[in-house]
């Protein structure tokens, strides 16, 4: 794969078998961002779970306290009042039947986040197959399956993320733009790691944090020291 100059250029600001600190490895992530637009900045955490049992499971979502960056459309599955709230919001779209169908017949898909009341979820289960690979399908545990929409909404707004492993227990996140700058990104860093922790669970076994990488988009691997991070 093709490597450019900028690239060749950020890999050797860093030390490949070094193990950094965090707030090292967040200020070179800051100095290796060297694309002509705003990189976004990822977390890449490999846990020592198993994804295949359940009671390993590790998913929830936070509030990043700089936000993400990213401008978050919003799409609200409510009916009456609730969705009367979820406008009042701020939710980008807010239906139910319609726009089920809107996104089954359309394959429409110009929103980042679904949130539904508890009574939505029998009408849009049926979009299980479309969202779910896509990671949009609305879950209590992230807080996207609530009866307090409004809240959802401006929390979603406000830079909430959902954390997850995926196969390879490996949990991928944005904590933010390389413009946030170091002190930023840090405190979102921290609340990421800091979720991920508290939501360890019982059953896992030995060294938590098997791994950890920042990185941003265009830039190269940097690797943090897990036994700093708990």
């Amino acid at each position: 794969m093709f490597k450019g100059k900028k690239y060749k250029d950020s890999v050797k600001l860093i030390e490949k078998a070094k193990l950094y600190d965090p707030t090292e490895a967040i200020d070179l992530v800051c100095q290796t961002s060297k694309a002509k637009f705003d990189e976004t900045i990822e977390i890449h955490l490999r846990l020592g779970v198993d994804s295949r049992h359940a009671d390993q499971q590790v998913r929830g979502a936070v509030v990043l306290p700089n936000g993400t960056g990213k401008t978050v459309r919003t799409l609200v599955f409510a009916k009456g009042d609730k969705a009367d709230a979820a406008r009042e919001a701020g939710a980008d779209y807010v239906g139910d039947m319609d726009l089920v169908e809107k996104i089954q017949k359309e394959n429409w898909f110009e929103f980042d986040v679904v949130i539904a009341t508890p009574d939505m979820m029998g009408t849009i289960g049926r979009l299980g197959r479309v969202l779910g690979p896509k990671g949009l399908m609305p879950n209590p545990k992230a807080g996207t399956v609530t009866m307090d929409v409004a809240r959802a909404v401006t929390e979603a707004k406000a830079g909430k993320i959902e954390y997850r492993l995926d196969k390879t227990n490996i949990i991928h996140c944005p904590i933010g733009k390389a413009s946030f700058g170091p002190e930023k990104l840090m405190e979102n860093f921290n609340t990421l790691v800091g979720a991920v922790i508290k939501a360890k669970p019982a059953a896992a076994k030995g060294q938590y944090i098997k791994s950890c990488v920042i990185a941003s988009t265009m830039g190269p691997g940097i690797r943090v020291n897990g036994s700093k991070l708990g």
